[in-house]
Formats: structure tokens, C-alpha cells, sequence
């Protein structure tokens, strides 16, 4: 019973392990597939941008904010990997000091995933993260085109391809922006090429050399020549759509990997709470140890086992009396029965033998 319990909690451990370093691989790959996915890099660029007047922590950043993401998923995983590496030989030494040390570890990594999704929920304006439309169209007018904001200008120019938008809110925010004050795009656009109607919208690069389908009709002044050559929508809400998506997705994956890491907290609890049993059973083996078991006897090859087992210790077999040696026969057994009148006299029959069968 004891051996069983043992391998119960050893099995449980073992395969929340198992499942852990699985997450720990996921973490991992999704950390290398964000790494190699510039386009979603690039759109968190407008998450976090500020203007001189609207600074955050998170605008310090000198790249986007998923390319930390990125790094950050890849740290976890392989940390989770390492963890669970660690558990492994947990669940074979079960020794306190490495259940502690894995224990120690997987309850760091949940703290910390739950005090990110509780800053990034509870107060994501402090981060920067709410999108103000005020600040959006303050930083669309001071960043859009100005030299040394390649990377904003660049990723709006991507956000206006994909989600077919136009500015945060409506095109005229590009009439007070230092890029149309200050010429520094070519004098003839009204708004960005990107804010036009392309015809290789579906191309990889498409937001770095736009083509417009009607260039001409796309700058106009008159909202009735550049409507359907122009995107009228702004980009404000089609990005908050995207952020939101992709907050759900990380949230969801966080969540699944705080059930596991919480499985296995609970898992290396019943380790722990089943070291002292198991301890003293084996001291008690250690110092009661098992007799030997005596080895079968095996008969000998010229000795014949015999059927019955009554037998077994006799000297010799018992001689089974026959039938006429036990019958009561008369002393004219010769005669025929039914010539012969029953005798009342006890003296007319003999026992040929002094027993009975």
C-alpha cells in the first residue's frame, strides 16, 4: 500500500512536469515566431508612442513592445524548461531542498505573470497602454514623418495599409501635423500615400512603396473627388479592435500556463506532505529488514512423486485387502442359496479375518 501511495504522488508529479515543459516549449516557439513576425512588431509601436507633452514609461522604449514581449515569452520558456528539467529529478531524489528550489521557482514565475496581467488590466494608462484619442492625434501630428521617428512613421504607414484607415480619427489630422507644416513629404499630398486606396494592398511591402489606384483623385480637397479613392475611416478604433485581440490571446496563454504552474505547486505540496511517511517506512525497513525467503525444495530426479499424498511419509504402501478375504462367506458356500434355509444359530458363520473393511 505504502509503494503504491509513493507512486501515485510520483506520478502525478511527473506528469505535471511533463505538461509544464510542454507549456515551456510553447512559450518558447512563440517567442521565436513573434521574433520573426515584424509586421505585429511593428503595429505595437502605437501602443506605446508618446509626443513631448504625453511621456510614459512604456514610450522609453527604444523598440516596440512586443519585440519585449517576444523576448520575454522566449526568457519564460526557457525557464519553464529549465524548471521542469529541475522537477524531473525532484520527483526521482524527493528530497526537501529540491522540492523547495522547484517549488521557490514555479511560484516566482507565477507571481510575476499574475502582477503583469494585473498592471496591464487594472492600470493600463499608467503603461500607456489605454489609447487616448487625444494623445493619439497629438502624437500622430509630432511624430508622422519628422526625421529620427522612422519607426512610428513606419508603422502607421503599415496600419493605414492593412486596416484600410486613414489618421486616428479622420484624415484632416494630417492638415496640422509637422509633416504637411514643415513639407516634409512631397508638397503635392494632401495625406499619405498609404491613406489612398492601393492596388498592392496584399503584398508584404505594400505600406513601404504604396500604389495607389487613383493617385490624383486621392489628394484632392473636395471630399466628394477623393471618397472612393481614399480611405475615410481612422485608425483609432480598427487598432484598438487589434490590441484587444491580441491582449485576449496573451491572456488566455497566460492563463493556461498559471493553471499548470499552479497544478504543479499543488503537486509538489503532496510530495512534500508525503516525504515524512515515506521516510519512516524506510527507516523501518532499514532497521527491520526482511528475512531471507528459503528456497523451494525441489525432489530429487530418481525419486517418484507419487499421486496420493497420504502415502508420502509411509515406509511402505498398505496392502488392500481383497474382496473374499473381507466377505462373510458360510462354511457350505458351495451350496447353492436358495437351496440353503437360514440358520438362526450365530455359530454357523465365521469372520474369515479378525477385522472388517
Amino acid at each position: 500500500m505504502n509503494l503504491t501511495k509513493v507512486f501515485n504522488h510520483k506520478f502525478v508529479l511527473a506528469s505535471c512536469n511533463l505538461i509544464f515543459m510542454l507549456c515551456g516549449i510553447t512559450l518558447l516557439s512563440t517567442g521565436f515566431y513573434l521574433f520573426t513576425d515584424s509586421p505585429r512588431i511593428l503595429l505595437s509601436r502605437l501602443l506605446i508612442s508618446a509626443s513631448d507633452q504625453h511621456r510614459t514609461p512604456l514610450s522609453e522604449l527604444e523598440q516596440p513592445l512586443f519585440y519585449y514581449v517576444a523576448f520575454a515569452l522566449t526568457t519564460a520558456g526557457l525557464v519553464a524548461i529549465i524548471a521542469s528539467l529541475l522537477g524531473c529529478w525532484a520527483s526521482c531524489m524527493n528530497t526537501y531542498c529540491v522540492l523547495t528550489m522547484y517549488f521557490l521557482i514555479i511560484l516566482s514565475l507565477l507571481v510575476a505573470e499574475f502582477g503583469v496581467c494585473l498592471m496591464i488590466t487594472a492600470w493600463p494608462q499608467c503603461l500607456g497602454l489605454n489609447l487616448n484619442e487625444t494623445a493619439m492625434v497629438k502624437v500622430l501630428q509630432a511624430n508622422y514623418g519628422v526625421p529620427g521617428h522612422e519607426q512610428f512613421t513606419a508603422a502607421m504607414d503599415l496600419a493605414q495599409t492593412i486596416f484600410e484607415c486613414c489618421a486616428i480619427n479622420t484624415s484632416i489630422n494630417y492638415d496640422t501635423s509637422l509633416w504637411k507644416l514643415q513639407s516634409l513629404g512631397k508638397k503635392e499630398l494632401t495625406v499619405p500615400l498609404t491613406c489612398c486606396k492601393l492596388v498592392n494592398r496584399f503584398e508584404f511591402s505594400a505600406y513601404l512603396d504604396p500604389v495607389p489606384v487613383n493617385g490624383t483623385l486621392c489628394q484632392a480637397l473636395q471630399t466628394q473627388d477623393f471618397e472612393k479613392s481614399r480611405h475615410l475611416d481612422g485608425c483609432l478604433h480598427k487598432i484598438e479592435l487589434w490590441y484587444r485581440e491580441q491582449y485576449f490571446l496573451f491572456l488566455c496563454a497566460g492563463l493556461i500556463v498559471a493553471v499548470v504552474e499552479f497544478c504543479v505547486l499543488l503537486s509538489i505540496i503532496l510530495s512534500c506532505t508525503k516525504l515524512p511517511r515515506k521516510n519512516r517506512v524506510a527507516q523501518m525497513i532499514r532497521a527491520n529488514p526482511l528475512p531471507p525467503i528459503p528456497p523451494i525444495p525441489t525432489l530429487p530426479a530418481n525419486r517418484r512423486v507419487r499421486d496420493n499424498i497420504y502415502e508420502h511419509e509411509l515406509p511402505s504402501p498398505i496392502s488392500v485387502p481383497t474382496i473374499r478375504e473381507t466377505y462373510l462367506q458360510p462354511k457350505e458356500y458351495a451350496k447353492q442359496r436358495q437351496d440353503m434355509a437360514f440358520n438362526n444359530n450365530s455359530h454357523y458363520y465365521q469372520i474369515s479375518k479378525s477385522y472388517l473393511v
